[in-house]
């Protein structure tokens, strides 16, 4: 890896322990809807950013993404397609590669002294003045035979994302997670042929039960073995006791767990979500700042239940804090600068 013309901001190319590194104001290791948002911010600003992609995006396995306005049911490869391109337009450098590590360097070169090393899994370190991380999360889904060859295809988790592909079909709700209860209740709103599996996991309580009767919501006892597929369909769900139940489609609840490696090594840890659903890495809400200077996140990362937009607009707002704050950080060494140069005359 060279020296790289960028839009904004100086590479510096320099030597460390015989590895080529170079510097840039920001690096954004994550290369999806909030990186590339992000990245296409800074790169508006003039800013020197590297967007370190993994190329794991969690949507891939979907036929499209809805709920992106102009963009409803675009590809997920396309519209990640567009957003490199974009990013590239503004000056952005991407680079394919895994962030095993990073952490904090003192640099009296810079106003703050802040600067960050991130070492890639081949061997190669960026730096970079200030640092986002847009790694996402990952779904752990339920210990149930087909589950994970059908995620994203007829086995969903959010109606607002999939409702509207499955209406009015036969959905069945998996008990995996409390949250199964209300999932069978919303997406009512889409069909009115609604199951309910309780798996052995999902206890409902006089009140739930009658929600569901009211709304005629169908509830299967026993547990859930395996899901039935003939022709590359969903078309069942297979009970331990051997009895199969059509379905088209079946929604499940999975663990949501933040990809926070990254953030643990600089002193940011995942805690667990306020709803029980998983964890997520706290920042603050007004643009992404996490507890330790120099470091920001957005995305799924943070947000568990972020759509592909919202987690586009907190790339957005992410971007425009850190340049705010790089901008601040520059007014204080130019205003240290003149006041030196005043004395010296």
């Amino acid at each position: 890896m060279g020296p790289l013309d960028t839009c904004g901001g100086i590479v510096i190319v320099e030597k460390l322990n015989n590895r080529v590194v170079e510097e840039y104001d920001v690096v954004v290791v994550g290369g999806g809807a909030a990186g590339l948002s992000a990245a296409v911010t800074l790169g508006r600003a003039l800013r020197s950013v590297l967007v370190i992609d993994a190329g794991e995006p969690r949507n891939a396995p979907a036929a499209g993404v809805h709920g992106f306005l102009s963009r409803d049911g675009i590809n997920p490869k396309e519209l990640l397609e567009l957003g490199r391109a974009e990013a590239l337009q503004y000056g952005a450098t991407i680079m394919a590669g895994v962030a095993v590590g990073a952490r904090s360097t003192a640099d009296p070169t810079n106003g703050s002294g802040l600067t960050f090393e991130v070492d890639l899994a081949d061997g190669q370190t960026v730096r970079a003045r200030r640092l986002l991380v847009t790694t996402g999360l990952v779904d752990v889904l339920p210990d149930v035979e087909g589950i994970r060859e059908r995620w994203g295809l007829d086995v969903l988790h959010c109606p607002y994302c999939h409702g509207w592909q499955v209406r009015n079909k036969a959905i069945g709700i998996l008990g995996s997670v409390p949250m199964a209860l209300h999932q069978a209740l919303l997406f009512r709103q889409w069909s009115p042929n609604i199951t309910l599996f309780l798996n052995d996991v999902v206890e409902p309580t006089e009140e739930q039960w009658e929600q569901l009767a009211a709304r005629s919501i169908t509830v299967v006892d026993g547990k859930v073995q395996a899901l039935e597929v003939n022709d590359d369909a969903l078309t069942g769900v297979v009970l331990a006791a051997g009895t199969v139940i059509p379905v088209d489609a079946v929604v499940t609840g999975p663990r949501l767990e933040a990809r926070s490696d990254v953030l643990e090594a600089l002193g940011v840890p995942a805690v667990e979500h306020p709803m029980g659903v998983g964890t997520h890495v706290e920042v603050n809400p007004m643009g992404g700042a996490t507890s330790v200077p120099g470091v920001w996140a957005a995305g799924n990362v943070t947000d568990l239940t972020g759509q592909v937009m919202a987690s586009a607009a907190a790339g957005v707002m992410a971007g425009a804090s850190i340049n705010a704050d790089l901008m601040m950080e520059e007014t204080k060494v130019a205003v240290e600068e003149a006041r030196q140069a005043a004395l010296a005359h």
